[in-house]
């Protein structure tokens, strides 16, 4: 497998962004309540990624010779971390896309500001995690001279 690769992460926050700067606009240009993500969903991404942190934890093991591992679980675990790191990017995005149409409003509703800052924190913290799950369950190369080929 490939590893995430930085572009699509970027291309899913901007696309985050924009989508969720615009649902706010158009829905407050409709005269109704504009999106605001819950603290609720901030501490579900901190335990997600938190949760695949200790999945990862085997497989690192595994992969530095200290025991065995199925490799289907290593697997599921790694298709886990990319999905994990796009979502974590994409929500990123979104919540800084509604931080920032919060805080560009002449009155800045803080409990929804602190809302939206609290779950791009943990949507970061999300991709974080599962970045560092994926280089977990990636295998050292067995000939030496593999690192230097394309």
């Amino acid at each position: 497998m490939t590893r995430t690769r930085p572009l699509t992460l970027i291309a899913a926050a901007l696309l985050g962004v924009a989508a969720a700067f615009a649902l706010d606009t158009v829905l407050a240009m409709r005269g109704l309540a504009v999106v605001v993500p819950p603290i609720s969903l901030a501490v579900a991404l901190v335990l997600i990624g938190a949760v695949l942190v200790a999945l990862a934890w085997p497989v690192r093991r595994a992969a530095t010779g200290e025991r065995r591992i199925d490799p289907f679980y290593a697997l599921r675990v790694v298709v886990l971390a990319q999905a994990s790191a796009l979502a974590g990017a994409l929500l990123a995005g979104a919540s800084a896309g509604i931080l920032l149409y919060l805080v560009t409003r002449t009155v800045v509703p803080l409990g929804s500001s602190l809302a939206a800052g609290g779950t791009v924190v943990a949507a970061v913290l999300l991709l974080i995690a599962a970045l560092v799950a994926e280089h977990w369950c990636a295998l050292p190369p067995d000939d030496p001279t593999e690192e230097a080929a394309p």
